[in-house]
């Protein structure tokens, strides 16, 4: 198993495919609230490392969790566009820890980027843009 860093907590995301694809674990800083993946056997792909589509997921989940945390109610966000760059393999065992930052929020899309890590090693960069879906405020 592996060992969550200090300051992570069980993320209470809301889904059957992110409980399917976690556990995930999330922790505040000063600038944003970063997202962890311990990489476990169901996140393996047949030459050993993980799949790229649970480092994409991640991708989605650290960026559009930055926006549905910018107000109260919290907005319905769905991506529009998503863009990675893998830059390095990810194994059993490894902790994933992505950031995310918005760029710019708009009345309806909003742009983002982030980076995951494993330790001080970059495995990804990413970018999105969002719909955020404003609920009314009763």
């Amino acid at each position: 198993m592996t060992d969550i860093p200090e300051g992570f907590k069980p993320a209470r995301f809301d889904g059957q495919y992110l409980h399917h694809v976690g556990p995930y674990y999330t922790k505040k800083t000063d600038d944003t609230v970063l997202v962890g993946l311990p990489v476990s056997d169901h996140h393996i792909n047949y030459v050993d490392i993980a799949h790229g589509g649970i480092l994409t997921t991640l991708a989605d989940v650290a960026l559009s969790f930055q926006v549905f945390l910018i107000e109260r109610p919290a907005p319905m966000v769905t991506t529009v566009s998503l863009t990675t760059n893998f830059l390095g393999a990810v194994k059993l065992g490894d902790f994933l820890i992505a950031d995310g930052y918005i760029d710019r929020l708009g009345k309806r899309l909003a742009y983002t980027h982030g980076t995951i890590r494993r330790g001080d090693d970059l495995v990804m960069t990413m970018n999105g843009v969002f719909n955020v879906q404003r609920r009314s405020k009763t």
